[in-house]
Formats: C-alpha cells, structure tokens, sequence
C-alpha cells in the first residue's frame, strides 16, 4: 500500500512541481522565523532538496541571522543520520544517494527544530517518506532521551493525502507547512 502510494505521489509531485513565487518565499520564510522566535530556536536543521522537493534554500537564505545555526542532515554508516553545520558560502559534497551535504569537517548539530522533506502528508500529520525511515529513526532516537525538537513536514498543498497508513516506526510531525498554510 505504501509503495504504491508514494510511486503515485512521486508521480504527482513530479507533474505538478512549480518554483516558489517570491510571495511563497516570503509567506514560508516569515512562518518559519515566527516558529523560530516563538519556541526560542537557534539551532535549524533542514534537507537540501532533490527529486522535485519544495526548495527550501533560497526560504532559509532569507531568514537567516547571526543568531541561528542552520545544518543539514549527513547520512552516516548504517543508514543513520546526524546533523551538520553549513553556511551557504560552504561547499556541499554529493552522498552516496546523491543528495548534497556538508562535509565531514563541519561540526555535528542536534537542532531544535527540523524542516523535514515528505512525499505525502495526512490531516493528523503523519509523513510519508521515501521509506528509507532515516528520519524515523533518527527522531525516534531523539524521542528515547526525552530530546525536545520541533518536527514541521515542508511540502506543497497537493501533497495532502486524507489517511495515510502508519507503522509503530513512523514519527508523526508537529506541524506541516505548505505553500498555502501552516497546519497545527
């Protein structure tokens, strides 16, 4: 069920893929600066975006200040996943997936708040990934020792599906933020 849904919404997203408009730009950027000064955030990890992935760059170029650290994640041995400090003057090295992330000597991160790339999304905040669960697991490691992190699913509007189906690893969202709204 869960593979042929996310083949289906791969296919969807693909089609109807559109850059942000300097509006979404500003709309995302100022929701995303509103969470951050709200729950006192000065640590930020979010994706490098691949495979028709709203890019989330150019929104965290905006709202960048001396005061917040930004990282991405870097996929470790056994599939595990951490995060890394990056500037955006910074090179990025291409992993073995293909996805870019900082290198191996910038220093590790634990944000305070994650913007996490999905494929789908439902009403109750549940994700569906690419099904590889690195950021299950990741924050399902986080989970185990009472870390506080604020998890919001980036996506666009259409990627809204009405029930998706979970499993006991699935980490359910905070909140979801789409091109249209943020979804508490």
């Amino acid at each position: 069920m869960k593979e042929k849904l996310r083949a289906n919404f791969l296919k969807i997203r693909k089609k109807k893929y559109f850059e942000l408009s300097v509006k979404n730009k500003i709309f995302i950027a100022k929701q995303i600066r509103k969470l951050c000064i709200k729950n006192k955030i000065n640590k930020l990890g979010f994706y490098y975006p691949v495979k028709y992935e709203i890019n989330i760059v150019s929104v965290i170029i905006r709202i960048q200040t001396k005061k917040l650290q930004i990282c991405l994640p870097v996929i470790k041995k056994k599939n595990n996943m951490s995060f890394k400090e990056w500037t955006t003057q910074e090179p990025l090295i291409v992993n073995k997936f293909g996805i870019l992330e900082p290198g191996n000597k910038n220093k590790k991160i634990k944000p305070q708040m994650i913007l996490v790339p999905l494929v789908a999304y439902d009403n109750t905040k549940n994700r569906l990934g690419y099904g590889k669960g690195f950021y299950d697991r990741y924050l399902s490691r986080l989970i185990k020792k009472n870390v506080k992190i604020l998890t919001v699913g980036v996506a666009f509007s259409f990627q809204r599906y009405h029930k998706l189906s979970i499993s006991k690893n699935d980490v359910r969202l905070d909140l979801i933020l789409t091109n249209k709204g943020l979804k508490k």
